[in-house]
């Protein structure tokens, strides 16, 4: 895809207060690996907003916190459809630093699977 084509992560596809991390906190969908947490909840909006949770305690050095951050800010905007009408926040885990670019996009696309039908179950009941 040519760098000019992609759409960028705009402000509405973030979280950007307590409040709405805390919303996706409380009874939360969740999908969890050795790398990385995955927490949905709906938003009762149309677009998919995502919040990153990738600590210091957890990723040290700050190039390795904001590649990775990178990496799922790319993977969530390849799935917005996926994940329309979600509020998404992902937790960093100790194993994630091991983890090349592909096999983070592949442990990524498998998370967002499981919490966008786990949210459609959900919302059927």
């Amino acid at each position: 895809m040519d760098r000019g084509q992609r759409s960028p992560f705009t402000r509405r596809m973030r979280l950007l207060n307590g409040r709405d991390f805390e919303r996706v906190f409380q009874q939360p969908q969740r999908s969890s690996g050795k790398a990385l947490t995955v927490l949905a909840r709906p938003s009762g909006e149309s677009a998919a907003r995502l919040g990153l949770a990738i600590s210091r305690k957890q990723i040290k050095r700050a190039v390795d916190r904001n590649r990775v951050k990178r990496l799922i800010r790319e993977s969530f905007r390849h799935h917005q459809d996926l994940l329309a009408g979600l509020d998404v926040v992902v937790i960093g885990r100790h194993g994630l630093l091991e983890k090349d670019s592909p096999r983070v996009f592949a442990c990524l696309e498998s998370h967002w699977e499981k919490v966008s039908a786990r949210c459609r179950a959900a919302r059927a009941d």
